[in-house]
């Protein structure tokens, strides 16, 4: 009777802590980064002016997180951060990756270095099918023509836009009158395998992409990583011809609402076919989020302050929604988590352990799946740092913008370089960053100064 019984507590401890011991195989990963969509753009997250119903319908069935962060208030570091588990300091990417001479005046590299870990690269040595669809901008845009191939990155298989290196989906547009041209075709320079599409369709192209690779990956019986980071929903705007006249004469708001809407049905073709096949279902999780916040006049983040470039909530909190009927707590289905506060350069190590997968020996992030998964409200226990983008001084019509920002526990601390001039704020009390607390809190204020400038002294720059 006794051995029966630690028989049982074991396996009942087996069954708890694992995540992928009772499935046939290991599970599937989608990585869906929009492109500066703001925290409130989405209906789910309070959008009112327009309508996201398939998304909305994966946060019913999933978890909804409100204190997600991104690592950069700019694309090209946001997103090294999200693939490395890192911060993107470390890699000298602090802003979008534009030519040679505008990246060497800025002190950033052309490329982000091959060596670096990457989410891809570990989930592809654990046997895992790995295909990138949609933007990179982590090398290969504008002149700089010789940065290596996606897939050196741990991809089997990539489809781009103009920046990156590989086959690619190239923009053209059509206007009111029907007038057709073409963005960036300084592109077709980049190497070979481009096709030119209608704007407003080139997120169908890459969930297309994406589900071919799927079902090859399942012929081939291997579990896939996929990431889909789609164009949308970027400026300019170039909703479907027969929306775009309309909305033109409305404004830049309604163009972009046109766009955010006419992504959503495009993604409504990728949740449908993960939802509509069981095997998919119960075993595929899709992690949904922005990789900074919105354009000024375009999308919206409702209280919090900020834009795009800023280190303000506005500019670097996304919406985040985690979707996976096989693997999420029941109990958490459907649900709004409002407290958790954990970035994306923790989805690596959670990923890793997730899958069960090697781990990567660098990292910044922590591993938070737990709270993914809706089993926990535990946040990460480490700061998390940003810097801003170094040709973002003054943006937005915000002159003198904070260097640097930390979010350590309720606390945000904003501050210069050289660590003047400091705010520090109550988020949780104050979302909106009216209130500076600093001069009240000295104590604090002069830890989380130093905290945030010994991190940023500690990163390497060119």
């Amino acid at each position: 009777m006794k051995k029966l019984l630690v028989v049982t507590i074991l396996f009942l401890s087996f069954y708890s802590l694992g995540y992928t011991q009772t499935k046939d195989k290991k599970p599937n990963i989608i990585l869906i980064f929009i492109d500066d969509m703001g925290w409130a753009d989405l209906s789910s997250f309070g959008n009112t002016d327009a309508q996201t119903p398939n998304i909305d319908k994966i946060a019913s069935e999933g978890i909804s997180f409100e204190q997600f962060y991104v690592n950069s208030p700019i694309c090209s570091p946001s997103r090294v951060a999200i693939a490395t588990g890192t911060y993107p300091q470390r890699w000298n990417i602090t802003s979008y990756l534009d030519n040679r001479k505008q990246n060497e005046a800025r002190g950033i590299a052309n490329w982000l270095d091959p060596s670096a870990p990457m989410l891809a690269r570990n989930l592809q040595q654990a046997g895992y099918a790995t295909g990138h669809f949609g933007k990179w901008h982590m090398g290969g845009q504008r002149d700089v023509a010789d940065a290596p191939p996606i897939t050196d990155y741990g991809f089997d298989e990539s489809l781009t836009n103009f920046e990156g290196m590989g086959p690619k989906l190239l923009p053209m547009t059509k206007d009111e009158t029907g007038k057709v041209g073409k963005i960036w075709q300084d592109a077709e320079n980049l190497g070979e395998g481009y096709t030119w599409m209608q704007r407003s369709e080139i997120t169908t192209g890459f969930v297309d992409g994406a589900l071919d690779f799927i079902a090859k990956a399942r012929e081939e019986d291997k579990p896939f990583y996929v990431n889909i980071w789609p164009d949308d929903v970027h400026s300019p705007y170039w909703p479907p011809f027969e929306e775009y006249g309309l909305a033109k004469e409305e404004g830049k708001r309604a163009l972009y609402l046109a766009v955010l809407e006419a992504m959503d049905q495009q993604m409504g073709k990728l949740f449908k076919y993960i939802q509509s096949n069981e095997k998919l279902r119960e075993n595929t999780l899709i992690l949904f989020c922005s990789d900074n916040g919105p354009e000024l006049g375009a999308g919206r983040a409702r209280d919090l302050k900020g834009y795009k470039t800023h280190l303000y909530e506005g500019g670097i909190r996304s919406s985040l929604i985690v979707w996976g009927p096989g693997f999420i707590d029941k109990s958490a289905t459907g649900s709004r988590n409002k407290e958790s506060v954990f970035s994306a350069i923790d989805f690596t190590p959670s990923l890793l352990t997730f899958t069960e997968s090697p781990k990567t020996n660098l990292t910044d992030g922590e591993n938070v799946i737990e709270t993914i998964l809706g089993r926990s409200d535990d946040s990460r226990k480490a700061p998390i740092f940003f810097s801003r983008p170094p040709d973002r001084k003054n943006y937005y019509g915000i002159e003198n913008l904070p260097d640097l920002a930390v979010r350590d526990g309720k606390w945000k601390l904003l501050c210069d370089y050289d660590g003047s001039r400091p705010e520090l704020y109550n988020i949780p009390e104050d979302p909106g960053e009216t209130k500076n607390l600093a001069d009240a809190n000295p104590e604090i204020t002069r830890r989380l100064v130093k905290e945030v400038t010994s991190w940023f002294a500690s990163m390497p720059k060119l």
